[in-house]
């Protein structure tokens, strides 16, 4: 499935009416989205891909939202985590026992952090992989000191946050002033009567039955258990090689962990490959000993 080959709607014609339009998909049952994915997989049947990617585009637009601070046009940044959304589709192993959703958070960050990354251009912020880790967690790690004032950091809030994100404190500087420009609030109202506000058109909670909602809330520890456990049946090094690489929101680079270990990239590349297909057979087996998929 290429990207463009699916029609998905996109905010083009308005950002307040494209997110009451998304609400109008139902999302799926665990049992429903496993059927369209074998649909996709086995028979590249377009409708099926339709209906997931559809059924997902609300995840999207609240991902999305998360990057309101960088200065770009809102529905640009929608779009591009709806092309992502694409791909994780595309891509997407029902057999491995996990929701899609899960999976596709993963493909619909990097496709807005690409876009937001070329639209800055690594001219303006920077090319190295610390000053690319700060341009993406200045924000948090401000918020979780409390700076929450206009303009320049005092000081010690450069320091603090420079030490945390391993950058020098003028890096932290120029950063902040960079993307000090207007932030749109969740709280802000979308319309001049000041009824509705971004966070109301960002997830339908009506449309979830406390049932599922306790459904997913034990599929989600399930799924940390077999992951915890599989990860005991990897060595110290692949284990953390794993982690930098895949179980982060900001990734490790290649080049920073083959320097960190004193070996080639690709030789990381090749541990990290490893690593991941040995932590999937762990957690197939260990799902199959606990009779949660099919022997």
């Amino acid at each position: 499935m290429a990207t463009n080959s699916l029609a998905v709607m996109t905010p083009d014609g308005g950002l307040s009416r494209y997110l009451t339009e998304i609400r109008k998909f139902p999302m799926l049952a665990k049992d429903e989205e496993f059927m369209l994915a074998q649909r996709w997989k086995e028979h590249q049947d377009p409708a099926a891909a339709h209906r997931m990617v559809t059924s997902h585009l609300r995840l999207v637009a609240k991902i999305a939202m998360g990057y309101r601070g960088y200065g770009l046009p809102i529905g640009e940044v929608i779009s591009e985590g709806n092309v992502g959304l694409m791909q994780a589709v595309k891509k997407f192993e029902p057999d491995k026992g996990f929701r899609l959703a899960t999976y596709a958070m993963w493909w619909i960050r990097a496709s807005i952090q690409e876009y937001i990354l070329r639209s800055w251009s690594l001219v303006k912020m920077g090319t190295t992989a610390a000053q690319k880790k700060l341009f993406f967690n200045l924000r948090k790690a401000k918020s979780a000191i409390s700076a929450f004032q206009e303009g320049d950091l005092r000081p010690e809030q450069v320091s603090e946050i420079a030490t945390k994100l391993g950058v020098l404190d003028e890096e932290v500087v120029s950063m902040n002033r960079r993307l000090s420009g207007p932030d749109a609030s969740l709280n802000a109202p979308m319309r001049m009567d000041g009824e509705s506000e971004w966070q109301d058109w960002l997830e339908d909670t009506g449309a979830v039955s406390q049932e599922t909602q306790v459904a997913e809330s034990q599929e989600r520890t399930q799924r940390m258990s077999l992951l915890e456990a599989a990860m005991t049946e990897l060595s110290d090094r692949e284990r953390h090689i794993l982690t930098q690489r895949r179980l982060q929101d900001e990734p490790t680079t290649l080049e920073e962990l083959a320097v960190s270990y004193g070996v080639s990239r690709e030789r990381i590349r090749q541990i990290e490959v490893r690593a991941f297909e040995k932590l999937q057979k762990a957690m197939m087996a260990a799902a199959r000993e606990k009779h949660l998929i099919e022997a």
